[in-house]
């Protein structure tokens, strides 16, 4: 899987105590390790820094979160949360 993960992209974790949950890249720190956030445990000041071997990457990218922080540089909490939430209600989680 060489696909490179993309701020607002949807990632699912596979390792760690938030193991089977869904967050949102929010920073690409170098090839291998990225920012996560979820916008509930994991809130946007304060990301996780996980290892992309650890993130099955999801083909959805959202638009609202990286318009987000293009233009003001963060996202807020809810926001995030709702992404996430539509995501895993559309997969029918």
């Amino acid at each position: 899987m060489d696909k490179q993960p993309q701020i607002g992209q949807i990632v699912k974790v596979l390792r760690g105590k938030d193991e089977n949950s869904y967050a949102v890249i929010i920073e690409i720190v170098d090839e291998r390790f990225v920012l996560i956030v979820d916008g509930d445990k994991r809130r946007f000041d304060q990301p996780k820094k996980k290892n992309v071997l650890h993130l099955e990457l999801q083909p959805a990218i959202s638009s609202e979160v990286t318009s987000s922080l293009l233009e003001t540089g963060r996202v807020t909490n809810a926001k995030l949360r709702y992404v996430i939430q539509k995501y895993a209600h559309a997969k029918g989680e």
